[in-house]
């Protein structure tokens, strides 16, 4: 039986890099960007105010004057007007281009106007410069701001945006059928009968695919096996990078999954990992197809395998080709309480994440009734990974955490 670290290792092996397209600025939010951003011109592009004030020529200062009578005023977005006479100064807003003819900018704070003269009312620094975001400063013409591999958050759009970028190169999203299965699952509007549940491990993975940028297709399948062989039929056909399934892939007279997938040409690249929750795990690529994910049905176990093994996936074909790997890495977590888990496989333990005074993550396990309590993992920041050792896993000791 496979470790999660082999697992991992197989399921990335599978992972291509998507290719890209071009998508409007509004549109790229969440998106990873294809292409590299270079700088149009100097950052700030000329010198740039940096608090209101007056702008003055530091020699003058310096020399000994502290009363300059106010030429002219300088507004963010006007042309730039000159000092013209070095005993003067100009007022001036922030963002404005800092006039020619001067070299500090002495804030309104620390000055007395009044009459059109201001009074400076503290003593000249060392040297010029002060209060001034010089040109290029930031960034040169030509310099890169963003490469392949960023994902496009607020910060990031507003760069595009800064150098004219209308449009922005992507990656493709990632297109995943999430394909729910069982008799005993109903729709939501749906009053369930006393032996069935609604429909629940979908969402979930819907919305966890979708943080990722990923564009989800819903499905549901019933345990009849020629109904589920001609859906699945269809859906492996048509045009999904992967295929994310819940349910009927352990030993029960129900779970046809893997034997059907093979009968589909689905080849299998694992089935089971050494792990708790989420041991029975499938899965497999078809040639010139999609990837398909296996998962447990039970609810912890279908969000803890998505999380561990599907979404580095997703993540790593959202990356260029060429851009550097998605590496995704557990950081190390304190315990806050002695875990004792003697079955021999790696333990995942939803948590909650706080930190304390001397900066630790601390993670501080969940009450959780088993696989099927959902309600166990309301308020789960992180899941701790616990390696296969039968020990008690002691208050203190620290281990490695995976974010959620």
């Amino acid at each position: 039986m496979l470790s999660p670290a082999e697992a991992t290792a197989r399921v990335l092996a599978t992972a291509r890099p998507l290719p890209p397209e071009t998508v409007p600025l509004p549109h790229a939010a969440g998106r990873i960007l294809a292409e590299t951003l270079m700088a149009d011109r100097d950052f700030p592009p000329f010198n740039r105010v940096a608090m209101d004030g007056i702008a003055l020529a530091h020699t003058a200062w310096a020399g000994g004057q502290t009363e300059f009578e106010i030429q002219h005023a300088q507004f963010a977005g006007a042309p730039p007007r000159p000092l013209l006479d070095a005993r003067q100064a100009v007022e001036v807003m922030t963002g404005a281009v800092l006039p020619a003819g001067t070299d500090v900018v002495v804030r309104y704070e620390d000055i007395l106007l009044h009459d059109n003269r201001a009074h400076i009312q503290i003593p000249p620094p060392e040297a010029p410069g002060v209060n001034i975001h010089h040109q290029a400063a930031d960034r040169r013409a030509g310099d890169a701001l963003l490469t392949p591999g960023t994902r496009l958050g607020p910060a990031e759009l507003a760069v595009a945006a800064t150098v004219g970028a209308a449009e922005l190169a992507v990656t493709r999203a990632a297109r995943v059928a999430v394909v729910s299965t069982g008799d005993e699952l109903v729709g939501i509007p749906e009053t369930p009968l006393p032996h069935q549940i609604r429909r629940s491990n979908a969402y979930a993975l819907q919305a966890l695919f979708t943080q990722d940028g990923a564009a989800v297709s819903m499905f549901h399948l019933p345990d009849a096996l020629e109904e589920l062989r001609d859906g699945l039929t269809k859906i492996l056909g048509a045009d999904f990078d992967a295929v994310v399934l819940s349910g009927a892939v352990s030993k029960g007279r129900a779970d046809h999954l893997p034997g059907l997938l093979r009968e589909l040409q689905v080849r299998e690249i694992f089935h089971e990992v050494q792990q708790r929750p989420g041991k029975p795990l499938w899965f497999g690529a078809r040639e010139g197809g999609p990837v398909v994910f296996g998962l447990p049905g039970n609810p912890v176990s279908t969000f803890i395998t998505a999380c561990r093994y599907a979404r580095p996936w997703l993540r790593a074909v959202q990356q260029p080709e060429g851009a550097p790997a998605a590496v995704e890495a557990p950081a190390p977590a304190v315990l806050t309480v002695d875990i004792n888990f003697k079955p021999l496989l790696t333990h995942f333990v939803p948590v909650r994440l706080a930190v304390d005074a001397e900066g630790r993550r601390l993670a501080t396990p969940l009450r959780v009734g088993g696989s099927g309590d959902m309600l166990g993992l309301v308020g789960a920041t992180a899941f701790l990974e616990l390696p296969p050792e039968p020990a008690v896993f002691p208050a203190g000791s620290a281990w490695p955490c995976w974010l959620l």
